[in-house]
């Protein structure tokens, strides 16, 4: 039954050996999975990976692959029920008019959570284009390829209205790239604006107007003049939105990123997904192994750093306000907390948004993080970019 399992790896591009295939399938033999309650999706995911995934680089083409064959998920929350994978695979996708999607409600969240615990204990089979259970192209809060203002999305690689409230798919995000060879210098121009120079170090400049001065008032003999040379004194903060709706935005925050790393001497970075929480993270591969608390980097770096959030606020509201509203983990306290005290701690702020500027308006998150920002949200354009160097630079 794993022949398929095999060609579908090989197909999206790993480098899985025949001899590294059988060595999976001698482990299942042995029983490596069966203990403590037997085997699971989730112990053979992790079996699998060890087996034929040779270099961390490969996790998400591996992840993609798995999603991609098996058509399902395994919860990855605190209820301890499976939810069947045929009730989640796609089988039609429902086309509503605006209208039909104007009368579809918004449950709330409590409404929202509550309901979804008790579908656990009530629903026994699958379902297809209906409105309340568990199932796949309806208008059900819950399921995969269907439609609804607000819900969670259970077992679907992407979604397609960007409003749901909880994903239950565990995905590995890629870091973005520093070392992109920019295909226009107009981003660093941009981002000069922000530089301040200063003179630091021992001489090793040769400073030519001192030297003239100094040769003419001796008479013609040669006197050279060194200075310390000029560094960029400006520190920069980089948080960063990666992974979900910034997969659209990759290229244009890898040129962003890669203008600031060769442009500022002082840069600083940390990955977020959505919103910022209680932790952050520098390597996507170690996002779980690796965290950085909040309140860490608040107290590591001192109010003269520069803080520039980068992302494309296009979340669930309850994301922002709303404790428990991550959709990958039950957060303590909201995100508008969190960013409150980034703000508070360092002054000058601003957020640079991928989203074009004319959809901003019709984002609820967008309007959410624009007032949290105090109104420092600039479009990731050269006149965005320049804009908000000049208001970091006052």
């Amino acid at each position: 039954m794993l022949i398929d399992f095999f060609f579908t790896l090989r197909a999206a591009k790993l480098p899985v050996s025949i001899k590294e295939f059988l060595m999976l399938l001698e482990a299942i033999q042995g029983g490596v999975i069966d203990d403590d309650g037997g085997p699971t999706v989730d112990k053979f995911y992790y079996l699998a990976r060890t087996a034929l995934v040779k270099d961390e680089a490969h996790f998400d083409k591996f992840d993609r692959a798995f999603g991609a064959y098996f058509k399902g998920v395994e919860l990855l929350t605190d209820f301890s029920k499976e939810i069947p994978l045929e009730w989640l695979q796609k089988r039609l996708e429902l086309e509503l008019s605006p209208e039909e999607k104007a009368r579809i409600e918004k449950l709330g969240w409590d409404e929202l959570m509550k309901r979804l615990r008790e579908l656990f204990e009530k629903q026994k089979e699958r379902h297809e284009g209906g409105n309340r259970f568990i199932g796949t192209g309806g208008t059900s809060p819950y399921g995969a390829y269907g439609y609804n203002p607000e819900g969670i999305r259970i077992g679907q690689d992407k979604g397609r209205n960007k409003s749901a409230v909880k994903v239950w798919d565990q995905r590995q995000y890629k870091d973005y790239d520093d070392t992109l060879e920019l295909g226009t210098r107009n981003i660093k121009v941009a981002l000069r604006r922000l530089r301040r120079f200063a003179r630091e170090g021992s001489e090793l400049e040769l400073d030519l107007d001192d030297t003239i001065r100094s040769t003419a008032a001796n008479a013609g003999w040669l006197d050279l003049k060194m200075v310390p040379e000029r560094h960029n004194q400006v520190k920069v903060l980089l948080l960063m939105d990666v992974g979900g709706t910034m997969d659209e935005h990759i290229h244009r925050v890898e040129e962003l990123f890669s203008a600031a790393k060769s442009e500022f001497k002082h840069l600083e970075f940390y990955y977020f997904h959505n919103c910022v929480y209680d932790y952050m993270w520098k390597n996507n591969r170690r996002r779980y192994s690796e965290k950085f608390p909040t309140w860490d980097v608040i107290r590591k770096y001192n109010k003269d750093y520069k803080l520039i959030f980068v992302g494309d606020a296009t979340m669930s509201p309850y994301e922002i306000l709303q404790p428990g509203g991550s959709v990958e983990y039950n957060n303590e306290e909201p995100g508008a907390e969190w960013l409150q005290r980034l703000t508070h701690a360092f002054p000058k702020y601003v957020w640079i948004n991928p989203e074009p500027q004319g959809v901003w308006a019709y984002r609820q998150s967008i309007a959410i993080i624009q007032q949290l920002m105090n109104q420092r949200m600039f479009p990731l354009t050269l006149s965005g970019l320049e804009g908000a160097m000049r208001l970091l630079s006052k």
